[in-house]
């Protein structure tokens, strides 16, 4: 188990470390134009300035990229591009080349309508959700190895058939029917499915079914409300 949880490390940090190095390389050999990409149904990642077919998303703009800063500061950073799953070290070189990204939902506004209509989840829900986790960013690797748009975890992508993480359709639909199995679970009590997403279903359990009292958890439930109320005044 050790050896296969080990190649399956290996391989998302090859496929970011990949993607990395060819946006990078797009954008010195592009005087304009943003780059695209889409993840075909061979986990095959594809990228272009100058998207043919409409499954191509918005990957980033190819503006100058900012000057590496302390390596100390980009270390505090929720999340890693260059993180090294077997040393657990931190890159944070490979971080400051997607600093200009435009965090936009746009890139995902149909897919996520797609999944709101195929789970019954309000959208705006759903795009609060991508904002907390990920500020939709689809090459987002937490510390604890949590990858995507959604944030999966390992377990939580097998649960939903999901076998490339960095794919944002795939991840989307199955952060979406997580998070609808979870307020099934809590009987439509959103705080506690968020908790739950966030925290994990047993620890909600633990504690009684309320809120753990994790500082990060109840954070989040409040900031994903928060832009939860915004996206919902705005449509």
């Amino acid at each position: 188990m050790k050896h296969n949880s080990s190649m399956k490390k290996s391989h998302i940090r090859s496929q970011v470390g990949s993607i990395v190095i060819l946006a990078m390389f797009l954008v010195q050999g592009s005087a304009q134009g943003d780059i695209y990409t889409y993840v075909d149904a061979r986990g095959v990642v594809h990228l272009t300035d100058r998207p043919t077919d409409p499954r191509y998303q918005l990957l980033m703009r190819t503006q100058p990229l900012e000057p590496r800063t302390d390596r100390k500061a980009n270390a505090k950073n929720r999340y890693s591009y260059g993180y090294d799953y077997d040393s657990e070290k931190y890159d944070a070189s490979l971080g400051n080349a997607f600093s200009s990204w435009g965090n936009s939902v746009e890139p995902y506004i149909s897919i996520i309508r797609d999944a709101a209509k195929r789970t019954g989840i309000n959208d705006a829900l759903l795009k609060a959700v991508i904002r907390a986790e990920s500020a939709f960013n689809p090459l987002a690797v937490s510390r604890k190895g949590a990858v995507g748009l959604m944030q999966l975890m390992p377990d939580t992508a097998k649960r939903y058939g999901v076998k490339n993480r960095l794919d944002p359709h795939a991840n989307i639909h199955a952060g979406a029917s997580f998070l609808r199995d979870l307020l099934f679970q809590f009987d439509n009590d959103l705080k506690l499915s968020l908790a739950a997403y966030n925290a994990g279903e047993g620890a909600v359990r633990k504690h009684g079914n309320i809120i753990p009292p994790y500082p990060e958890t109840q954070r989040y439930v409040a900031k994903v409300l928060q832009f939860y109320k915004q996206y919902r005044y705005a449509m």
